[in-house]
């Protein structure tokens, strides 16, 4: 038995049991939280994260959130000014995508702490124009700050390709609880985010970007289903591959 295979599995599902246990996503219906300061933060709830997508079946955290080089975000890029349409559509693929967290309580269930909540950019941009509107005051005060009501629905309701979430600011202003070990909590309980993705160095996102790019690890949508893979499927992903391998040699060994 491979110990060192056993102790990594084991760090991995330790890792996403705390990543299930402190993240919060809406269920369908309406919930209502409560949007709480950002201990590390105080002057901002909102933490701005990136992330690179569906590599390999999954994603990772781009040292970009941070202003640090990521090799696949140098490598999107340099795909997306190459002149080439299917380069270009593969550098959008690659390139780090935005997710916005807030610190949250949900109602109902706030013995169990805070948790992060996050959100596109429609729901970002709604809560930043309520947070910027004075009439609205301070939506995150633990006294005097303002529920938040959060409508969810599946790809299923809306009858489009992806589920949807709108959100209404609470008019009254309320506490969060009036009971003074809740308040301790919402301040006690927070965990700062980072600790929950955590950023790989530029040469484990290189070798992460090449293992992809060899096919390595990655199962496409019709394997998973069970599907056979025609021919020219083959052909048409070892094309891509082809297509942007030089380039990838080229931006990396440039830095070697």
């Amino acid at each position: 038995m491979d110990l060192d295979l056993v102790k990594r599995r084991l760090n991995q599902l330790q890792a996403t049991n705390q990543r299930t246990s402190v993240l919060w996503k809406p269920q369908p219906g309406t919930q209502i939280i409560r949007i709480v300061p950002y201990k590390f933060n105080k002057d901002n709830p909102f933490i701005e994260l990136f992330f690179h997508y569906n590599l390999g079946g999954k994603s990772y955290l781009s040292p970009i959130s941070f202003g640090r080089p990521d090799p696949i975000e140098e490598f999107a890029q340099k795909l997306k000014s190459s002149g080439n349409r299917d380069d270009y559509r593969l550098g959008k693929k690659l390139e780090a995508k935005m997710r916005t967290f807030a610190p949250v309580v949900v109602r109902g269930e706030e013995k169990e702490g805070v948790k992060f909540w996050g959100f596109g950019k429609t729901v970002y941009q709604e809560l930043l124009s309520v947070i910027s509107d004075p009439d609205y005051g301070d939506i995150t005060d633990p006294l005097n700050g303002r529920d938040v009501n959060v409508e969810f629905k599946t790809a299923e309701e809306t009858g489009a390709t992806f589920p949807s979430t709108a959100i209404r600011v609470k008019p009254v202003t309320a506490p969060i609880s009036e009971d003074k070990n809740i308040l301790e909590l919402v301040s006690d309980s927070q965990r700062e985010l980072t600790e929950i993705y955590q950023e790989k160095t530029y040469d484990e996102l290189t070798e992460i970007l090449n293992d992809w790019l060899e096919g390595k690890n990655e199962e496409t949508d019709d394997t998973k289903k069970g599907e056979s893979v025609t021919s020219d499927k083959v052909a048409e992903t070892t094309k891509t591959v082809e297509s942007v391998s030089s380039a990838f040699d080229e931006l990396f060994n440039q830095k070697a």
